[in-house]
């Protein structure tokens, strides 16, 4: 796989660099050198690109900026990943927040970049294999391809999670906890809502009892009324899934 990069930076010898930095990269190929956000978005337009190398302090439009600006106006299109480049720690949760694949503090050498853009690379090696297959021909049998996990945000790696190795989800505001069989104490914390997490489980397998609380079916240890039993650890159902979860209850009688 080759990802075709840019990188932007206002910084001559950041921006050479960096550009040299990727033409030494065999997996990357330089398609452009930008001084300023603004000249790299008008020609991400018309040529798109899957990895952009971005400082973020910059003139006119900051690197944070662009980021912003493209996950508005690329979705359901080509996808564009950004590494940060930058001088100062302060915008790494900024950075975080906008999705980005890693965070570059400056000076950085050959090995930490390299790092960073294997990640990239790992990034859109699970995306191309998640891609939807070209249907069977018809006089092919038919295949069962449904899912059996998901790909988690997680600093900045996507980490696939089994279905069957999650005990149960949390919901903390703009985060989710989730507390696996193959690790209990270590619970992942990735940036995204228990709604928008609840419509990608399977509800065959996985149940939301609380506001801030998603469940794995089978496993559940105990249940009562009001709660639920996952090893050491209770759960309370709320009575906005009461109705739901005593159909499910039923099952134990």
């Amino acid at each position: 796989m080759t990802l075709n990069c840019i990188a932007v930076d206002d910084e001559p010898l950041a921006l050479g660099l960096v550009g040299a930095f990727i033409e030494k990269t065999p997996f990357l190929n330089l398609t452009g050198r930008y001084s300023s956000a603004v000249s790299a978005l008008q020609a991400l337009i018309t040529t798109p690109a899957d990895l952009i190398f971005l400082d973020i302090q910059m003139p006119d439009l900051t690197g944070l900026e662009l980021a912003r600006v493209l996950e508005r106006s690329q979705r359901g299109s080509h996808i564009t990943r950004i590494i940060f480049t930058t001088a100062f720690d302060q915008f790494a949760l900024d950075g975080f927040r906008v999705d980005a694949l890693d965070y570059l503090l400056k000076p950085f050498n050959y090995e930490e970049f390299l790092r960073a853009a294997n990640k990239a690379r790992q990034y859109f090696e699970l995306v191309q294999r998640s891609e939807p297959q070209p249907a069977a021909l018809p006089s092919a049998a038919p295949v069962d391809v449904a899912d059996d996990y998901l790909f988690l945000k997680v600093e900045y790696q996507l980490v696939r999670v089994a279905y069957q190795d999650i005990l149960y989800i949390e919901g903390l505001k703009d985060y989710v906890k989730v507390y696996r069989q193959s690790d209990p104490t270590k619970p992942l914390l990735s940036l995204t809502s228990l709604k928008s997490l609840e419509e990608k489980l399977p509800a065959r397998q996985f149940m939301r009892v609380h506001r801030s609380f998603i469940v794995a079916l089978d496993r559940i240890d105990a249940v009562s009324r009001n709660t639920v039993q996952i090893g050491s650890v209770t759960i309370p159902v709320s009575d906005q899934y009461k109705d739901t979860f005593s159909q499910f209850i039923q099952r134990w009688m």
